[in-house]
């Protein structure tokens, strides 16, 4: 289960103690670097989180993700070039709210060197956070805001505000590109309305490994079932996938889907479980959840990952959908245009 800023300090202390012994003392960083002409070094835990500030900081920000591709942000815990390359750092942008459940402790430990830190999902208005709802968790927040886009939109000016203080020069660019980013996402949001709008009521039923789509469900009026809970750290018991077989039998569910960072093979038990109870129900297709998609590509953005999010639910539904999404752009391999965002 998600432990919120529960990071194990000294096995983080240890890390970065075996870094200097080993001859290679992580590079000091933090502090403005754009008034001798080079970019924010940014670092930022999550692909959501990297667009952006790199959809924000355009030419004034260098970005690197952290977690990599298909790595669980709930589970990652930081290895010895992470501890370097946050201290390396102008910036350290996190989502927030509990989602980066093992990087608690060396967030801090950045704050009190000096190094700019921001916690995103921490500047969304605190009365329209979700609360989870669930054994072990009651009272804590949903941290998955990034799935309703007209959400996560409320996060672009904190990330306007932290940048211009960084590198002030830069304040009236970043003040557009938010402005541009954000129109993008509105734009985002009206077709996942529309899309949404062509499945039957009935329909808008979407089952997944996890429980990350509460904030989508609540915006698009779909009722959203999981296997496992909030976070990823708990394997599905027999009798939640047992509850979630009958839901898919009784609501007549035509079909599920897979999130990339999560193993398929829970949402497979629940594909053989319907057969034996004598209903047919389909893998519907893979969903960005807690990552986007592979980097270099149009769903490896924010903008390419909810719209790839949404053409395949409402595709798999039964729903009315263009093939290639919003923008005619899914499955294109189409390189990146929100900024220049490094994995590691």
């Amino acid at each position: 289960m998600c432990r919120r800023q529960s990071l194990n300090f000294l096995y983080l202390a240890a890390i970065s103690a075996a870094a200097v012994g080993c001859g290679t003392a992580p590079p000091t960083g933090g502090g403005d670097t754009s008034g001798s002409g080079g970019p924010l070094k940014v670092v930022a835990t999550t692909g959501m989180v990297a667009d952006l500030l790199a959809a924000v900081g355009g030419d004034r920000v260098e970005v690197t993700t952290m977690v990599p591709q298909g790595a669980d942000p709930h589970l990652y815990k930081p290895v010895t070039n992470d501890v370097r390359m946050l201290r390396a750092a102008d910036v350290v942008a996190v989502s927030g709210l509990g989602l980066e459940g093992q990087m608690g402790e060396i967030l801090l430990s950045l704050e009190e060197k000096g190094t700019t830190v921001i916690s995103v999902g921490e500047a969304l208005p605190e009365g329209e956070l979700l609360m989870v709802v669930e054994e072990g968790h009651d009272g804590a927040v949903d941290p998955h805001v990034w799935t309703s886009p007209a959400f996560w939109s409320g996060c672009v000016d904190a990330v306007v505000e932290t940048l211009s203080a960084d590198d002030p020069d830069g304040a009236d660019t970043f003040k557009a590109n938010g402005e541009a980013y954000a129109a993008e996402i509105a734009a985002l949001d009206a077709f996942m309305k529309e899309a949404i709008a062509t499945l039957p009521e009935s329909a808008r039923k979407l089952v997944t490994a996890h429980d990350a789509f509460s904030y989508f469900a609540r915006d698009y009026g779909v009722e959203v079932a999981a296997v496992q809970g909030i976070t990823t750290e708990s394997e599905a018991g027999l009798a939640d996938i047992k509850a979630l077989v009958d839901l898919i039998v009784d609501s007549d569910i035509k079909a599920v889907f897979i999130e990339s960072t999560i193993s398929p093979r829970t949402i497979e038990a629940l594909i053989e479980g319907a057969a034996a109870r004598g209903h047919e129900v389909a893998l519907g297709g893979e969903l960005y959840a807690d990552a986007v998609g592979p980097p270099g590509t149009y769903e490896g953005t924010y903008l390419g990952m909810m719209d790839h999010n949404v053409t395949t639910i409402v595709g798999a539904l039964g729903g009315e959908v263009p093939e290639g999404g919003r923008l005619g752009k899914l499955g294109a391999g189409e390189a990146m245009e929100a900024g220049s965002v490094e994995a590691e």
